[in-house]
């Protein structure tokens, strides 16, 4: 008797466990485990462009101006043609506490990449329910490419997680519209993220709102008028910025806030094109082979989303047009419309843009993967299965390979392209006093970064290769060189080596080299400034 009373309070017991919570928590603990692991170490060291961003952070944190001077501007000048600013300025924060550290530079990419996993859940928990929600989130969250952007600091990774950030609060927007103002303002930050969706956020927000209005889930309130005034000002200086990059007006420097003239503007990056079709058929075979072949990017064994992905979009994507068309006439919401505008929207700026890559149309795929997970449950309804245990199983499979393959053979070919060993090199060479010269190639951003070097000094002596240019490259500042004869070592000059330079013919000169993976430090023990400073 007490044995079927304890099996009966057991039984009790589980029944009251809250089975989709424990998933959700074991669901972040996964994403947040799989990106925070080895996190500022793999990859390692950094890559150009993070560098660059890492720098401007420190330099507007320390001297209120970006690496050209601009005090804080609304669009960073680095290359000469500029770089999106958002990302910078949620570094400063954690550099102000932490430094200038490499792990501090994609601090804002993981956090924001981590808090798009919970957004997810509670969007589609909106939408539909929490099953499927659950299972969306689980397709993001062991997605090799969300989970490889989440781990470095590009500035264009950011517009993703800002434009499913704002699509949540839209949706909440038709139930309580108190939270369209939250939803502009995540538009209008993700025009701070990436400069390329400028042409696409625009029609997504005034689509969405026109789509409101005529389900009749939006009212033309107080609410409305205060999120198209946020939209506004937040759109208003990048506006000022294309006045001023156009030649309408002169550029602006106020001690709070700059928009500057870039010394090139990359405006033929997007255009009308007539070859439109070839447009199409490069979105497609990105969206098909899963790899654009640029490492930091991805891996080209388990692709963007894994293998057979691509083919539950389109089931997914054709049930949720038919569910579309069949309320459209009926004026009735169907929540699958606003995926497929997030989805359209990447498309389209896919077909504008002159050349394509992951990152340039990474706001397509976040919708694609929910879309993906909607077309299996959609297929397993229709054939009578309720429990997804063999979806689960494959992308489980697949993710446990793609984990293993990230963590080991991938992160040694992303030691080359992140420039592994340069900080260390680095380190050494500046514990010595005199010029340092380094291999052409390094970039002058990582160098910046990784010396701290005062930015006024960088801007009063900097020179560069070829000037104007839209890919500025200092060619020497302060005591840093890149302009050298690497044929004819100079004892009184510490040399910071990449792989392309003869390690050799400088030991054969008698210097000193420590390696450091893909770089050297050659120092000749004559050198007058062998002493430490």
């Amino acid at each position: 008797m007490r044995f079927m009373q304890s099996k009966g309070t057991l039984s009790k017991k589980l029944q009251t466990i809250n089975y989709p919570r424990w998933i959700f928590f074991l669901l972040m603990a996964i994403g947040i485990g799989v990106r925070v692991i080895g996190f500022g170490i793999i990859p390692g060291d950094l890559n150009q462009d993070e560098a660059f961003g890492g720098y401007n952070a420190y330099t507007l944190l320390h001297y209120g101006v970006d690496s050209a001077g601009y005090p804080f501007p609304v669009y960073l000048y680095t290359w000469g043609s500029g770089m999106s600013a958002l990302n910078t300025y949620l570094m400063i924060p954690f550099m102000a506490v932490f430094g200038p550290r490499i792990w501090v530079i994609r601090m804002p990419q993981l956090i924001v990449s981590c808090l798009t996993l919970w957004t997810v859940y509670l969007l589609i928990k909106k939408m539909y329910n929490e099953n499927t929600a659950l299972f969306c989130m689980f397709l993001l969250t062991i997605c090799p490419w969300h989970i490889t952007m989440s781990r470095w600091g590009l500035d264009a990774n950011l517009a993703p997680g800002f434009l499913i950030f704002a699509l949540y609060f839209y949706v909440k927007g038709l139930e309580h519209a108190k939270f369209l103002m939250l939803s502009a303002l995540m538009y209008g930050l993700s025009l701070y993220c990436y400069s390329t969706i400028w042409v696409i956020v625009p029609f997504i927000v005034l689509l969405e709102f026109l789509y409101g209005l005529y389900v009749h889930k939006i009212k033309l309130d107080r609410y409305v008028f205060f999120s198209i005034l946020i939209l506004g000002t937040l759109a208003l200086p990048l506006l000022l910025f294309l006045l001023v990059n156009m030649g309408v007006i002169d550029e602006i420097r106020l001690p709070f806030l700059s928009i500057p003239k870039l010394l090139v503007m990359r405006n033929n990056e997007i255009g009308l094109s007539a070859d439109i079709v070839t447009r199409a058929k490069n979105i497609w075979h990105l969206m098909k082979i899963q790899s654009d072949n640029i490492i930091c990017n991805g891996t080209e064994e388990y692709g963007i989303y894994y293998a057979g992905t691509l083919s539950f979009f389109i089931l997914g994507a054709y049930f949720c047009i038919r569910t579309f068309l069949k309320k459209l006439v009926k004026r009735e919401y169907a929540p699958e419309t606003l995926l497929l505008l997030q989805t359209a929207g990447g498309i389209s700026l896919g077909l504008l843009l002159n050349r394509i890559n992951i990152c340039r149309v990474n706001t397509l795929f976040i919708p694609m993967v929910l879309i993906a997970a909607l077309g299996i449950y959609q297929l397993f309804s229709l054939i009578n299965i309720k429990e997804l245990i063999l979806p689960t199983i494959y992308y489980l499979i697949m993710f446990i390979g793609f984990v293993h393959y990230y963590f080991t053979d991938y992160n040694k070919l992303a030691d080359y392209p992140f420039c592994h060993g340069l900080q260390a090199a680095v380190e050494e060479a500046v514990s010595y006093d005199g010029p340092i010269y380094y291999s052409r190639g390094i970039e002058h951003s990582r160098i910046l970064f990784l010396t701290k070097e005062p930015v006024w000094d960088f801007i009063d002596t900097v020179e560069y290769y070829s000037y104007p240019s839209p890919y500025l490259e200092a060619k020497s500042f302060g005591r840093y060189n890149c302009d050298f004869d690497v044929a004819a070592p100079d004892i009184n000059v510490t040399y910071i080596l990449g792989q392309n330079a003869d390690w050799n013919l400088y030991e054969e000169q008698g210097f000193i080299i420590h390696a450091y993976d893909w770089f050297a430090v050659a120092h000749h023990p004559d050198n007058i400034h062998a002493t430490k400073p």
